[in-house]
């Protein structure tokens, strides 16, 4: 079944705000009338995949295995909208590679922001030896070298990041264009430029 719809993959450190931004993402498609499926990886996680721990090789699976749900989704006429953390660069890249229509949001925000925002709770009980490969933390973020959309997230509202977000999937062609854009033509211009440069028109 061919199909228009594609993923949109939110990926940054706990407390970077994917959740939050990606869910109102959601929402502003569905209004737009998108069949629209919101997939967190935390609870797919606890759903599905409880067995796997947060080895590099397990947090690879369980993003692989999510990553394989997006196309089934996809190929039925289904948008997914998905927030993972998905610290390592490769496995990214791989996705991209298995999912014909993806797109990647890198929700950026530093460390002593997420520190304020509840990761401080997190980095606790890596002291503590209570868990471990937290990314960030005791384990590597690898940042993205090209997504479609960068949001600095303590410097963006919601509305705004959301707003950027839906802005460029109009330039990329992925959703009509609305007859009352929430956007001005310089702060398009920038992201067309920005898009091109990286090659993604």
């Amino acid at each position: 079944m061919s199909s228009n719809a594609f993923t949109v993959w939110f990926t940054g450190m706990s407390g970077s705000g994917k959740s939050t931004i990606g869910r109102s993402v959601g929402d502003a498609l569905s209004a737009r009338g998108l069949q629209v499926e919101v997939l967190d990886s935390g609870r797919i996680r606890q759903q599905l995949n409880r067995a796997l721990g947060f080895t590099p090789e397990e947090v690879k699976t369980n993003l692989l295995r999510l990553g394989y749900e997006c196309k089934l989704l996809n190929r039925n006429g289904v948008t997914v909208i998905v927030t993972a953390v998905s610290p390592y660069r490769d496995t990214r890249d791989q996705l991209r590679e298995e999912i014909e229509n993806f797109v990647e949001i890198y929700c950026r925000c530093p460390m002593e922001v997420l520190m304020q925002r509840g990761a401080g709770e997190l980095v606790e009980k890596v002291k503590r030896g209570e868990i471990s490969h937290v990314a960030g933390v005791d384990a590597p973020y690898e940042e993205p070298l090209k997504p479609e959309v960068l949001l600095n997230t303590d410097q963006l509202s919601v509305e705004q990041a959301v707003n950027k977000a839906v802005t460029t999937l109009e330039v990329l062609g992925r959703i009509a264009r609305t007859e009352t854009a929430a956007y001005t033509a310089d702060e398009e211009e920038m992201i067309r430029q920005r898009l091109q440069d990286l090659g993604y028109l």
